[in-house]
């Protein structure tokens, strides 16, 4: 990927979060206050002329810094494709899209997403954080936290990512912005926002407001095996079983608003944040599937004897989804002779709706037939919180934590369905995939939809922590433990009146360290953290969701454990000049208690059918090998134990040395390996690249106000099987 922009010191950097700004810092990253002269006012908001790099940070966990200027220069659209130009961060979203961070290349929800130092609520089943619905011109500054601390969460196996954004401490003034990106399809898309801090109140008030056309047209291939090719070196040839061309367009809108009023004295600080944010967004796909590589044909006969190339089926899906969250978070921290109280209170609400079909033709038969499919679906998610913490100060540049943390969050789950499929006749042989549509074949009425999925998911977590840091000359430390205790609590809508309630708790210990030992200009970081991984959400749903996994159905395990990892970090960074650095980072992570999907099997051990298998059956009714079109039932479980390992670069520093002091360069490479065991063997985590890098460079030109640059990144390959 190339990348390529040009930034001129005019542009205004905006100064809204749409669905996370109600966060406030946390002592785990920088905790500076900002004074009267940090307060910025709008028009010095600008693009700065300097050369702009990562930052070192002097916190005792390893931290990798990132200001916006390191971002700004290439005009990323969402908090997603800026974090494209930092260590060790892969997606596999779908194609130009970067929603679901993998930190280390692991899957989204095993990175944690704070904003200004504090725990984001993730609406996604996964727990993850959609990337994508923050503006990338709205960060001030990103944090790789590789490590865990006993004052965060502990659902950071992979790491943290932290995005630090400016409040009404820190700007003063008002400003409106406007944009637009035009498509070479002719689609053009508007963005905009308005923007205000100042005084009020005795405090300061940031209000903002921001609208966010998205669209992302793709066309996309997709080659489908058998077999793999860790199985069969020559499975490109031997085992190809279709090729699907796929058209997909994602069209849509974010609305997002947000306030914040805060005061603060020489011992008093408070803060209430608050913020809404809406999605309107249309996903629609059309697919077609040819049984061979590269052949673009009409309907095959199906006749199996004549083996003839051509199209296999003809599918369009169109999802309307309309998302909505909303939260509000409180603030107080209070300074006393003997240490410092902080208190934080918050609420949040997701809202997501679907509504969704899915209309198909399949020539690959004796006879052509077509499958139309309606869908609604309508997930509610509402959080409250609390965390309390108080500091001690024992001595000179030591201090004592502890601090409690209380969740309730309440997860509602329904999924409606319902199916017409006949038979087309001969004639449909002639149908034309370019001209013609699955639509043409849809019912003028479908039966009311069917409940396949009504439950509630109550998760209730209980924390206590403590910590102790510090600072001994060219030493910076931090140790601590967090216990975690959680109550799951499952009812399925579907299992009938008086049916039990499904209840599941867990206990956990994670204990934490972290060390930085300065020698010259270089410095070494050591630590190490049990942490977790908490079930997704759609795993712990009862009940049977049909051809939910392509044509497989799933049925969830409300009995699952979670995840738990020891895990270690070893770097050495060296400074380069003034404003250069290099460094090197080793990491390490032991997982225990994988939760993977699996084929549910009978009594005696045999794959259940799915509800669209189809197999073909000999003269004495038993299934042949490799025949018909077999699906199965898949449900996750903890399968066995896996480790995580790698090592990462990284590398910015001004040319000056040879003469040009506006000519920076930058580049990091992170090397990804993993290994699971379970009842198969050894293989690695599911979907985790092998790679990843990216380099540039970047020139100043200071004497007319320019500054331009170039990126290019490349993400290795990335395999998953059940």
């Amino acid at each position: 990927m190339l990348a390529a922009a040009a930034a001129i010191p005019q542009a205004a950097l905006a100064e809204d979060l749409a669905a996370a700004q109600g966060a406030g810092e946390s002592a785990a990253v920088a905790d500076e206050q900002p004074s009267e002269e940090d307060i910025q006012s709008a028009k010095e908001i600008v693009v700065q002329g300097s050369i702009g790099f990562r930052n070192r940070s002097d916190s005792a966990e390893p931290i990798l810094i990132y200001d916006e200027e390191y971002f700004q220069r290439f005009e990323p659209l969402t908090a997603g494709d800026a974090l494209k130009r930092v260590p060790g961060v892969t997606f596999l979203s779908d194609v130009i899209e970067s929603d679901g961070a993998r930190l280390r290349g692991l899957d989204p929800g095993y990175t944690q997403i704070l904003i200004n130092g504090e725990r984001v609520p993730g609406g996604q089943a996964d727990r993850s954080f959609f990337l994508d619905r923050i503006p990338a011109e709205l960060i001030e500054q990103v944090e790789i936290v590789r490590s865990s601390s006993a004052r965060r969460t502990g659902d950071a196996v992979a790491g943290s990512l932290n995005f630090k954004l400016r409040d009404g401490f820190s700007l003063d003034g008002g400003y409106v912005r406007a944009g637009g990106l035009l498509f070479d399809d002719g689609e053009v898309k508007g963005t905009g926002g308005f923007y205000y801090g100042g005084a009020l109140a005795g405090g300061r008030v940031l209000i903002g407001a921001n609208i966010q056309g998205r669209y992302n047209p793709k066309e996309k291939t997709s080659l489908r095996f058998s077999d793999s090719p860790e199985n069969n070196p020559d499975f490109f040839t031997e085992d190809f079983e279709n090729r699907e061309d796929q058209s997909d367009i994602r069209d849509g809108t974010d609305y997002a608003f947000n306030a914040s009023w805060g005061i603060e004295s020489e011992t008093t600080r408070f803060e209430i944040l608050g913020n809404y944010v809406r999605t309107e967004r249309v996903e629609d796909e059309r697919s077609f599937e040819y049984n061979d590589l590269t052949t673009i044909a009409g309907p095959v006969d199906g006749d199996d004897e004549t083996e003839e190339v051509g199209l296999l089926t003809d599918n369009i899906n169109v999802n309307d989804i309309t998302t909505e969250s909303w939260s509000v978070i409180g603030k107080l921290d209070h300074e006393w002779g003997f240490g410092e109280t902080k208190l934080r209170v918050g609420y949040a609400s997701f809202d997501d709706v679907q509504d969704e079909f899915e209309h198909e033709i399949d020539f690959d038969r004796g006879t052509p037939r077509f499958t139309g499919e309606l869908f609604l679906q309508d997930t509610r998610d509402v959080e409250f919180f609390v965390n309390l913490e108080q500091e001690f100060d024992l001595g000179e540049n030591i201090e004592f934590a502890i601090g409690g943390f209380l969740q309730n969050k309440d997860r509602d789950f329904f999924l409606g369905e319902v199916r017409s499929r006949f038979n087309l006749t001969a004639a449909a042989r002639d149908y034309d995939q370019f001209s013609q549509s699955p639509l043409e074949f849809v019912p003028a009425t479908f039966n009311p939809l069917e409940a396949t999925a009504d439950n509630s998911i109550a998760e209730d977590r209980r924390d206590l922590y403590a910590l102790i840091e510090g600072e001994f000359d060219n030493l910076t430390f931090e140790a601590g433990v967090r216990w975690e205790s959680t109550d799951v609590t499952v009812i399925d809508g579907l299992a009938g009146p008086g049916a039990p309630a499904i209840t599941n708790d867990y206990d956990e210990f994670l204990p934490s360290a972290s060390l930085k030992y300065e020698i010259g200009e270089g410095r070494i970081t050591l630590s190490g953290a049990r942490t977790l991984r908490r079930p997704q959400f759609d795993f712990l749903t009862p009940g049977l969701l049909r051809e939910e996994l392509g044509d497989n159905d799933f049925r969830g395990n409300p009995l699952l454990a979670p995840e738990t990892a020891w895990g270690g970090d070893l770097g050495y960074e060296h400074k380069i000049g003034k404003t250069g650095v290099i460094g090197v980072n080793l990491f390490y992570r032991s997982v225990q208690n994988l939760i993977e999907l699996t084929t549910e099997l009978d009594a005696n051990g045999v794959p259940v059918p799915g509800s669209a298998d189809e197999p073909v059956l000999d003269e004495n009714g038993v299934p042949i090998p490799g025949e018909g079109s077999r699906t199965f039932i898949f449900t996750p479980r903890n399968t066995g134990d896996g480790e995580v390992y790698g090592i990462e670069f990284d590398a910015s520093f001004s040319l000056a040395f040879l003469g040009l002091p506006d000519t920076g360069v930058f580049g990091n490479l992170a090397l990804l390996d993993s290994t699971i065991t379970d009842e198969f063997g050894e293989r690695r985590f599911n979907d985790q690249s092998r790679f990843v890098y990216n380099f540039g460079a970047i020139q100043n030109l200071p004497d007319y106000g320019v500054a331009f640059g170039a990126t290019y990144r490349k993400q290795g390959e990335a395999f998953g099987r059940v």
